[in-house]
């Protein structure tokens, strides 16, 4: 039997006949176990296959049904190849009679050979596609988990025929297929560079070069991007004397994403586990997709992040386009796990993603990030995760990764569905144990008291977060005999029955009170203060506020944590906890500190947030409307920063503890600080495009508000909130927030509220196309700020008036609008308004049919968008320059625009891009 996914799906028997299989429900099934073949394939996987989002209740039975009639259909094919078996259904063929399997057989085959060798082996498995997969197949689950994936492997192997090509010299033929592989995949470095190449053979080096000048235009110019080296080496060449290039040698590396922590000192042990590592690894070629290893499974403090850090640094050279590592926080004691959303974030900023090429959905950020990593040797470490669906988008979907996963869960749902590799982690056995001890200790102080060494070991139930704090203990006290370390442990009370009694954190509370007994009073504050931070981290300013103690004071007391294993700085400058530790540290701060000092360090450190972050939104928008916050409390200190570039590096850094800190002051009692936080947030979110965080924190701020019985802060948090929801796509939501705000603005009588929130509901109504309700709305804010005499107000507003005007086609009085906003916006020195007016008059002197006038002011705007960052609205004024050229007569220019808006689009994940490639494709 033959089963064909590469393009509608298709069925044949032996000898080659069609087998039909018309229903969409039974082609979703088949595509599922063909996928997996000879892999149990569970019911569950299969439901979530045929519905997406909700199944029916008889999902179990229709599953059983689709399955039968699908064996009624391949009942003519010889031996029934659709088998039962528990939990689920299993497709037994040979995998070469399924397409996808039968390309990676063609390519291994192809590695080695000679030129002519591999292109005809290469182009047998590129006539295997017979379109886009999974064509006919409707499963938003099967395609977003595998087209992907299989798309970058059609780009890798037509890259590899194509030089084999060039090894033949075949470049005048190459040519039109190069070009047309460049025109549908312009920031391909390959194709490009094949295509320059096969030029220049040709004799025609001035084109090569110009081919390198736009490929270089498209990365640096648009996108902030340098060229890879291959690309730029390939351009050395041609700029050369030679006018015959060799073929272009493998990548060079360039600089590589390298965030693995630390190794760990002292390590030992865990040898089957490595070598089963190693194992997984070498088995990795033969996947045709990432291969998951989300097996390093266990309890608090077994040494999970210590092997799979040390297992990540002795197989870092295997993988050269770099190293992401991310602490999820899945079991983090103030309940705040990490997003998927946040996590990927993290991974583009570590990429080189310039913040305003990150697209505003989580789907089109994971989608930019597979695609980075496609074609890369990437090694991916997902610490402490939560469950399978925290760890799914962070999932690469081409071959060449690999992705370590570390949990205490058991993560079924990912060795299921994902084929990842359990692999369990226990205590360490005695003699490693007895081995951590003597690396920490030295093998002649343990060697000299063997029964103190076993009772240790066994009153730290071979724990190695245990074993790791008492040979601190030790290590700091080299005198002492290991008889007196045990002997505390004994008088500690109870040991460490871990796994009896289910709760990690009471079980680690000896080794963690006997390493804390020994601080010295200033350390042992510090330590407890130190858990009532929200976490995940924090820097030294924050920490100077929770303790109220001087820097140079505080740096050696934090030292001596670290010293002892209660505390890392794991970057420099940053200190963090480990989960149990910080509870631990949490439950000593309620027992030991008084409930008016734990108040005084909770509001000193909030302040700290509060301030800091209203000078960093300050900084990023002196222009932006707002209340100051209340006086700090003596001691909280406040983040020195100095221009617009350190504030948004303060918030990039931040931006995490900042959400754990509204989180946190919502529940600690501290509404204050959780409105002002929230919207200090909030102009920083909505630039990196973080909407579900704004919506978030702007919900904790009105709750807060509500309960303060503070109109003006409920006010803000509706007006903050309808913008949040606005933007998500959630129209209706959005506008009764903003009729909330604007009702409790005039109550007030804030003529300023009301008029900064018609003009949020006349963008909001502009995005829905309601244009002349919109331009009321414009008008009612330029009349507020007329009243009040606001005049950064009143520019954006005339400018928003005059807009409308444009979009209903009274121009003549658009232009006027335009012009008195620019004459107050350049006396204001507001560049980014600028922007904005030059972007309206360009569209109002195109459709006045003054073209030449309409390009020169859209590329004024184009040029401040690029300035201020704002690359969505350079895309968005790019297409109408774009327009305006083709208005003009000069339709060159004008695809050549539109290419450049494209790039950026599509960089951005923005759903405009298919209306600019639409005008590329219009014949």
């Amino acid at each position: 039997m033959e089963i064909r996914l590469l393009g509608p799906l298709e069925v044949r028997d032996q000898q080659g006949a069609l087998i039909p299989v018309t229903s969409a429900k039974q082609r979703v099934v088949l595509a599922a176990l063909a996928l997996r073949v000879r892999q149990v394939v569970q019911v569950e996987e299969l439901i979530d296959c045929l519905w997406d989002e909700s199944p029916p209740a008889t999902a179990r039975e229709t599953v059983h049904s689709h399955v039968m009639r699908l064996r009624k259909a391949l009942a003519g094919s010889g031996r029934m190849p659709l088998l039962t078996r528990a939990p689920g259904y299993l497709l037994d063929i040979e995998p070469d009679g399924i397409d996808l399997h039968r390309v990676q057989a063609l390519r291994s085959q192809a590695e080695g050979r000679s030129p002519e060798g591999a292109a005809t082996i290469l182009r047998e498995a590129l006539d295997l596609w017979r379109g886009p997969m999974l064509a006919d197949v409707n499963s938003a689950v099967l395609r977003s988990r595998h087209v992907r994936a299989w798309e970058d492997v059609w780009l890798q192997t037509m890259e590899c025929h194509v030089r084999a090509e060039l090894a033949m010299e075949r470049h005048v033929e190459l040519l039109g297929t190069l070009r047309s592989l460049v025109a549908s995949h312009p920031l391909h470095e390959g194709f490009r560079g094949q295509l320059m190449t096969a030029l220049s053979a040709c004799g025609q080096r001035a084109e090569a070069l110009r081919e390198y000048d736009e490929a270089r235009k498209l990365m640096v110019v648009e996108l902030g991007i340098e060229p890879g080296r291959q690309l730029r080496l390939i351009h050395e060449q041609i700029l050369g004397a030679d006018t015959r290039p060799e073929p272009p040698p493998p990548p060079l590396p360039g600089p590589a994403a390298a965030l693995l922590p630390l190794d760990v000192y002292g390590f030992v042990g865990r040898e089957g586990e490595l070598a089963r590592l190693d194992a997984i690894l070498a088995a990795a070629g033969r996947q045709p997709t990432a291969v998951v290893i989300s097996a390093l499974l266990g309890t608090a403090g077994v040494g999970k992040t210590a092997l799979a850090v040390h297992w990540a640094h002795r197989v870092r050279d295997r993988f050269s386009d770099g190293q992401l590592y991310v602490n999820l926080r899945g079991f983090d004691p103030c309940g705040s796990p990490m997003s998927a959303a946040e996590a990927v974030r993290g991974f583009l900023d570590a990429l080189g993603v310039a913040a305003e090429r990150i697209p505003a959905t989580l789907e089109a950020q994971v989608g930019l990030y597979r695609g980075l990593l496609a074609g890369q040797r990437v090694l991916i470490v997902l610490d402490n995760a939560r469950d399978a669906e925290q760890v799914r988008p962070l999932l690469p979907s081409s071959p060449g990764c690999l992705v370590l996963v570390t949990s205490r869960n058991q993560l079924a749902g990912l060795v299921a569905a994902e084929g990842a590799h359990p692999l369990p982690l226990d205590l360490l056995p005695v003699a490693e144990a007895g081995e951590l001890l003597a690396r920490r200790l030295g093998a002649e102080r343990v060697a000299a008291e063997p029964d103190a060494v076993e009772e240790i070991i066994a009153r730290c139930a071979r724990l190695p977060l245990a074993l790791t704090i008492v040979a601190a203990r030790a290590a700091t006290y080299p005198g002492f005999p290991l008889a007196a370390l045990a002997a505390e442990l004994r008088e500690a009370g109870g040991g460490l029955d871990v796994f009896d009694c289910g709760d990690p954190a009471t079980q680690v509370r000896a080794m963690f009170s006997w390493s804390y007994n020994a601080l010295t009073p200033g350390a042992a504050r510090l330590f407890r203060l130190l858990g009532l931070h929200p976490g995940p981290d924090l820097a030294l300013p924050a920490a100077q506020s929770l303790a109220d103690v001087p820097g140079r004071q505080l740096r050696p007391l934090l030292a001596e944590l670290i010293h002892a294993h209660l505390v890392v700085q794991h970057v420099p400058g940053r200190y963090a906890l480990h989960d149990l530790l910080r509870a631990y540290a949490a439950e000593l701060a309620g027992a030991r500190e008084p409930e008016v000092e734990r108040q005084a360090a909770v509001h000193r450190m909030l302040d700290h947030y509060v301030h800091s972050a209203h000078a960093a939104t300050r900084l990023l928008n002196p222009h932006r409307d707002g209340v100051d916050p209340t006086p700090p409390l003596s001691g909280a200190v406040c983040a020195e920063l100095a221009d617009h570039d350190q504030a948004l590096a303060w918030f990039t850094t931040e931006h995490a503890v900042l959400l754990a800190a509204i989180t946190h002051a919502s529940s600690a009692g501290f509404d204050g600080h959780t409105w002002h936080l929230a919207w200090t947030l909030a102009d920083y979110l909505d630039r990196r495009g973080r909407w579900h965080d704004q919506a978030l924190t702007q919900e904790a701020a009105l709750d807060a508000a509500r309960r303060r019985r503070d109109r003006l802060g409920q006010a803000q948090a509706h007006r903050d909130l309808g913008w949040a929801y606005t933007r998500l796509g959630r129209h209706d939501d959005g506008h009764a927030h903003f009729q909330l705000a604007l009702e409790l603005y005039g109550q007030l009588g804030d003529r300023g509220g009301q008029a900064h929130t018609h003009g949020n509901l006349s963008s909001a109504l502009d995005m829905q196309g309601r244009y002349e309700e919109a331009l009321d709305h414009a008008q009612q804010a330029l009349a507020l700020c007329r009243a009040t005499g606001h005049r950064a107000g009143q520019a954006r507003a005339l400018n928003a008036v005059g807009w409308h005007h444009a979009l209903l086609g009274d121009h003549h009085r658009a232009l006027d609008y335009c012009e008195q906003a620019l004459a107050v916006l350049e006396e204001l020195g507001d560049r980014r308004g600028q922007a904005h007016v030059w972007d309206s008059l360009g569209y109002v002197h195109h459709h006045l049919g003054r073209h030449q006038r309409a390009i020169g002011c859209y590329q004024h705007a184009r040029e401040l968008f690029r300035e201020a960052g704002h690359h969505y609205h350079e895309a968005d004024t790019l297409t109408r320059l774009g327009d305006t050229h083709d208005a003009a007569g000069d339709l060159d220019v004008a695809r050549h625009v539109w290419r450049e808006a494209l790039v950026i689009l599509e960089v951005l994940g923005h759903p405009d891009a298919d209306q600019v490639r639409a005008k590329l494709t219009d014949p």
